[in-house]
This record gives structure tokens, sequence and C-alpha cells, in this order.
């Protein structure tokens, strides 16, 4: 009987380490490193700019399948293959230059506990192409945020090989067509591989290697856009996990209901906003690169990088790890 009581004793000590895992040492591996030599693939010549539905960014998906692959992240066992289709005939817009199908690219980490509840981690792999034989590489936009998540696939894939893996499953979304009108997180909004009900939040990143004008003198900034519209339990734990693990400056800016840049409907992560899955949107303002072709590899400040794809990874550590499911409270306003 004491020998029950002991083994159940110190069953219970090890289940509730094994729920409370810190995310240290995992953050420890996003490497500034890593994501210099991914964006310099992605953003590079080859690339072409990785206008939508063009031969430059289905190369720059097929590598950011390989470098899945080469970590052992598969696609979800719930679709075919890698990719989402989205058909050209979605994207015609008459406002818009005549767009080739393309692609969203879908990898996954499955949950162990709870793999039914999803959270999303997106970023926009399409940028504007060639104008007059001229390659526009997009790097901070949005090559930074696609090989953000690269890095935050490998963290908690070395997780999960540690047994730490996510309580609840993370799907790392690659949309297309961000720049001709948030096309591909639009798509996969009304044709969802996950019912929505499901997607517990929308952590979206569009543009983090650089810094804007307003802060010049200082770079240990982020735009936070969206945090509170919907959850104040997802407000609350970003600004822990920045608390705990980065220390940057949080600017709110930018989510002021009456920003007269409307910044808040701008990125992808609004089409998950729009059907009540509470969205976060990182971003580092704009500067005088952004949208000419001197958006390169060589103007990325990686240390920012790296720290702030650290605080999106800390922020989804919590979301899929902690006991209870955030709570949709708020009106999206």
């Amino acid at each position: 009987m004491k020998k029950t009581l002991i083994t159940g004793f110190v069953l219970s000590l090890f289940l509730a380490s094994c729920s409370s895992v810190k995310p240290n040492k995992y953050i420890k591996t996003i490497s500034a490193d890593d994501l210099k030599t991914h964006l310099y693939i992605v953003a590079g010549d080859e690339m072409e700019g990785r206008n939508t539905g063009e031969p430059g960014q289905k190369k720059a998906g097929k590598y950011l399948i390989s470098q899945y692959e080469k970590i052992g992240v598969s696609y979800p066992k719930e679709a075919k293959d890698w990719y989402q289709k989205v058909p050209a005939e979605f994207m015609a817009r008459a406002f818009s230059p005549k767009l080739g199908d393309s692609e969203n690219i879908w990898a996954i980490i499955e949950g162990s506990e709870k793999p039914e509840e999803i959270i999303v981690i997106s970023a926009h792999y399409d940028h504007v192409g060639m104008k007059n034989g001229e390659i526009y590489n997009g790097a901070d936009d949005d090559g930074s945020g696609t090989v953000a998540l690269l890095e935050i696939a490998k963290a908690f894939q070395q997780a999960k090989k540690d047994g730490h893996g996510p309580k609840r499953s993370i799907l790392f979304l690659h949309v297309t067509g961000e720049e001709h009108g948030l096309h591909g997180s639009r798509y996969y909004s009304e044709n969802p591989l996950f019912p929505l009900k499901n997607t517990v939040a929308d952590l979206n990143i569009d543009m983090i290697g650089r810094r804007d004008d307003k802060h010049k003198d200082n770079g240990n900034y982020i735009y936070l856009i969206g945090s509170d519209r919907l959850s104040t339990d997802l407000h609350k734990i970003s600004e822990e996990a920045n608390k705990n693990y980065t220390k940057l400056e949080l600017d709110y800016r930018y989510n002021d209901r009456n920003d007269p840049e409307r910044i808040y409907f701008r990125s992808d992560h609004y089409n998950f906003a729009k059907k009540g899955i509470p969205s976060l949107f990182y971003y580092n303002g704009s500067h005088a690169d952004y949208h000419k072709a001197t958006d390169t590899p060589d103007k990325i400040e990686y240390d920012l990088l790296q720290k702030r794809t650290q605080l999106v990874f800390a922020t989804a550590w919590e979301l899929a790890n902690r006991p209870e499911r955030i709570k949709v409270d708020r009106d999206g306003k």
C-alpha cells in the first residue's frame, strides 16, 4: 500500500513537472545565423521577388518544404500534400493584375493531448515580383516572417523530440497572395483544413526584421496589433511572454481603433479575426525600403529578427500548453 502511494505521488510530481516545462531551452534554438541563412535563400535573386503564382514563388515554396522535411515536420495528415491550392479565379479582382494559380503551404506539429485544437502561426511568402527587370526581393516583407516560421517549427520540434511537444497542435501556414489582397488567408479562412471552431488563435508575422523611423535610435521593440480585440487572455499571455523571455518594448499605437493607417485590417491575421478567432499581428513598421528593390537581406537586423521570433514562439508555447483554451470575451472592435 505504501509503495503504491509513493509511486502515485512520484507520478503526480512527474506529471505536474511535465505540464510546467518552460520554453527557455527551446527559445535558445532560434538562431540569428539560421534565420540569416534561410532569408538569403528565400529573398535571394533566384526567387525573382516571389510574385503570386509565378515560378520564383513556387521555388521559394519548395525550399520551405525541404526545410520542414529536414527537421522531421510533415504536412497535416488531413491533407493530401503540402499545398492548399488557391485558384487564380479566387484571386481575380478588377483592381489587381491577373494572377496565376498559387498555393498556401502548411506544416503541422500535432498536439499530444488536445490535437484537435489548433494554434495557427502564419506569414505570407509572396512578394511583388519584378518591375522593369528589377528584382524586388522582399526580405523584410515578408521574408522575415516566412523564415521565422521555420525557426519556430524547429524549436517546437526539438521540444517534441525531448518529450515536451505542444499539447495543442501547431499549424504553420505560409499564405499566398497577400500583396494582392490577402487572398491566401482569405481562402484558408473560407476553406479551412480544420474547423474554425477548433482554431484557438492566429499569430501572424508580417515584417519583423527592420526598424522604422519612430524607433531609429532603439530597435528593441515590436508593434503588436489586435491582441486585445477578441481575447483579453491573448493580450495577457503575450505581455507575460515578453516580460519573462524577451523584454521588448511593446508598441500598441497601430492597435488604436482610430489608427489613420488602419494597419489592423492590412495583413493576414484579419481574415482570422473576421471569423472570431483571436489574432495577433507582429510588425516592425514601415521603412524607406518598403515595396522597393532595396528591401534586401543585407538590410535585416538579425539580432532583432531573432528576438522577435522568440517572442512569437514563447507566446505560442503558452497558448499550446496552458490547461484551458483562451476565451473569446471581446467583440473584435
